[in-house]
């Protein structure tokens, strides 16, 4: 990820207390994706970690469109 272009532009409230940072479009986009890729990452570990037998796909589908009937 590229370092910020511009220094980060806070909002404040009455009292001068930053509530809000305004970001570059772009870098909001990365970090959305960053974000979410190590969400994933956690969700993996996770799953691994717990020990559960691990099902094909397209089993864990099946079975979860079973459930809905």
């Amino acid at each position: 990820m590229p370092a910020a272009k511009e220094p980060p532009r806070y909002v404040t409230d009455l009292e001068g207390n930053r509530v809000a940072v305004i970001l570059d479009l772009d870098l909001y986009e990365q970090l959305l994706e960053a974000a979410e890729e190590l969400e994933e990452i956690r969700a993996y570990d996770e799953a691994k970690a717990s020990g559960d037998e691990a099902i094909p796909f397209e089993q864990a589908i099946r079975e979860i469109e079973q459930q809905r009937r």
